[in-house]
C-alpha cells in the first residue's frame, strides 16, 4: 500500500491503462514502492505529472510477422517493439523469441531497461522487443526467414541514433546475424544499429559474457563491502544454461566458488562435485540439446523434472539466470532455510514480490536484477561506441571497463539506499538512482517531452 497520495494516484492510473498486465503491473509497483521517501522531497515531480510520464511508454509497436515453414506453410507471429524513455539517450534494449512474448513482458522489459541502462552511466534510453515466435525446434532456414520478415517491418522504427536492439532469450548471434542482414539490405547501410554482432561485422569481444561475467563482478563487490566476504570457497546454485548462465558458471568458478547446479525449462542438474563446464558448453551452445543429457557424461550427478526444486538445494549464494518470476515464496523460503545468504540475479525480474520480502526480512544480500544483470546492456554501450570510433578492442579492455561499471553500479546503488534511510536495501537503492537520472534528464526537457 502507498502511503503517498501522489504515488497512489500514479498507481491506479497505470493499472486501470493496463488492466491484466500482471508482469508489467509488477514491475511498475516494485520501482514506485521504492520512490516513497524521494517523491516526498520533491514537489517538482507531481507539478509536472513526471511518474505519469515515466510510467508511459513514448511509444508501443505491434506489428504482424508472418513467414512460411520449410515444408511451405505459412504462420502469422506478432512482433513488438516498446521505445519506453529516451531521455538520456537513444532507446537500448534486447529483442525476445519466446512462446511467453506478449505486451505486458515486452512493457515490463522495457520499463526495467530505463532504470537499468541509466545506472551503467552510459548514454542510453530504454526499449525492448520481440516476438512470440519459438526457434526452438526450427530449422535455420526457418529461423532465418522468420528474422528476415520481423526485421521488413522493425527497420522502419529503429536507426543507431534512434533506438538500438540487441539479443535477449531465443535471440543469439544466428538470429542477431540474420536480422543484420535484412536491416543492411533494406536501408543500404553498414551502421551500428543492432548489439551483438559477430565479431567479423562490428560485434564486440566480451559481449557474449558480459551478463554472467558482469553478474559475478557485482555479486562480489556487494559481498566484498556489505559482508566483507567474497565468492570464494562458497557453493553457488545457477538457474537456466543460456549464454548468461554458463558464463556466470564460468566466472564464479575462477573466483573459487562450487556452483553445483544448473537448469533448463524442463528440469535441473545437482553436481556436488561441481559443474563441469565444458559438458554444458558441449550440449547447450554446441548441440543445444537439453541438460539431462549432462548426466550421460557425469553419471555421478542427478537429474530433476521439473525446475523449481532447484531452490533447496544448500547453497550459499543463488543466481536465478532463467526468466521472471522463477523464484517464488516457498523458493526463497526453501533457499533461506538451506543457508543462503546471497541472492543477485542474472534473469529479469526472477523474484517475485513475495520471494524479496522474504529476502529482506532475512537478512539476504539481495542483488535485483536491473543493478546485478546491466553487464550485458553495458557492453552493448560499449560496442555501439566501438561501432561509432570504427575501432575495435580488446576482450581485456572490454572486461576491465565492464568490472569497473558493474562496481560503480553497486556503489552508486548502495550510497542511494544510505539516502533514502533504507541502507544495504539494494533494491531500493537501484530504483533511485536510477531514476534519479532519468528524472532530472526529463525536466530538463520539458513537458512536451
Amino acid at each position: 500500500m502507498f502511503k503517498n497520495e501522489y504515488l497512489q494516484k500514479v498507481y491506479a492510473e497505470v493499472e486501470a491503462r493496463n488492466a491484466g498486465e500482471v508482469e508489467f503491473l509488477q514491475a511498475v509497483r516494485e520501482v514506485l514502492e521504492s520512490l516513497e521517501m524521494l517523491v516526498e522531497k520533491h514537489p517538482e515531480y507531481e507539478k509536472n505529472g513526471l511518474l505519469e510520464r515515466f510510467c508511459e511508454p513514448e511509444r508501443f509497436i505491434q506489428f504482424r510477422v508472418p513467414w512460411v515453414d520449410d515444408a511451405g506453410k505459412v504462420h502469422v507471429n506478432r512482433g513488438f517493439r516498446v521505445q519506453f524513455n529516451s531521455a538520456i539517450g537513444p532507446y537500448k534494449g534486447g529483442l525476445r523469441l519466446h512462446p511467453s512474448v506478449n505486451a505486458s513482458v515486452i512493457k515490463f522489459l522495457g520499463f526495467e531497461q530505463v532504470l537499468k541502462n541509466s545506472l551503467t552511466g552510459l548514454p542510453m534510453g530504454g526499449g525492448k522487443g520481440g516476438s512470440d515466435f519459438d526457434p526452438k525446434g526450427k530449422s535455420d532456414a526457418e529461423v532465418m526467414r522468420f528474422c528476415q520478415s520481423f526485421m521488413t517491418e522493425l527497420q522502419r522504427h529503429i536507426g543507431q541514433f534512434t533506438d538500438v536492439p540487441a539479443g535477449d532469450i531465443g535471440v543469439g548471434g544466428r538470429e542477431i546475424g540474420y536480422l543484420y542482414g535484412q536491416y543492411k539490405r533494406m536501408r543500404n547501410e553498414f551502421v551500428g544499429v543492432l548489439t551483438g554482432k559477430g565479431l567479423t561485422y562490428g560485434g564486440s569481444l566480451a559481449r557474449t559474457e558480459a551478463t554472467g561475467y558482469g553478474l559475478c563482478y557485482f555479486t562480489e563487490e556487494a559481498m566484498n563491502n556489505m559482508m566483507n566476504d567474497s565468492l570464494k570457497g562458497k557453493t553457488v546454485v545457477i538457474s537456466g544454461s543460456g549464454n548468461v548462465a554458463i558464463y556466470a558458471t564460468q566466472k564464479a568458478q575462477q573466483l573459487g566458488a562450487n556452483v553445483v547446479a544448473l537448469s533448463d525449462s524442463s528440469g535441473y542438474i545437482h553436481d556436488p562435485d561441481g559443474i563441469k563446464l565444458d559438458v554444458v558448453m558441449e550440449i547447450k551452445l554446441s548441440r543445444r540439446g537439453r541438460i539431462k543429457e549432462y548426466v550421460e557424461a557425469v553419471p555421478t550427478a542427478r537429474y530433476c523434472e521439473g525446475c523449481s526444486g532447484i531452490w533447496t538445494i544448500p547453497c550459499d549464494v543463488a543466481l536465478p539466470c532463467a526468466t521472471q518470476n522463477e523464484i517464488d515464496e516457498a523458493g526463497a523460503k526453501a533457499l533461506v532455510a538451506n543457508g543462503c545468504k546471497v541472492v543477485c540475479e542474472g534473469a529479469n525480474m526472477p523474484s517475485t514480490p513475495e520471494a524479496i520480502n522474504v529476502y529482506l526480512a532475512n537478512g539476504v544480500l539481495y542483488g535485483p536484477a536491473k543493478a546485478a544483470n546491466a553487464g550485458v546492456v553495458s557492453v552493448s554501450g560499449l560496442e555501439m561506441s566501438q561501432n561509432s570510433l570504427r575501432l575495435s578492442w580488446t576482450f581485456e579492455e572490454v572486461d576491465q571497463r565492464l568490472q569497473g561499471i558493474m562496481r560503480d553500479i553497486f556503489h552508486n546503488a548502495y550510497h542511494a539506499s544510505k539516502e533514502c534511510g533504507a541502507e544495504g536495501n539494494l533494491m531500493v537503492g537501484a530504483n533511485v538512482a536510477g531514476f534519479l537520472k532519468v528524472a532530472d534528464a526529463m525536466l530538463a526537457q520539458g513537458i512536451a517531452y
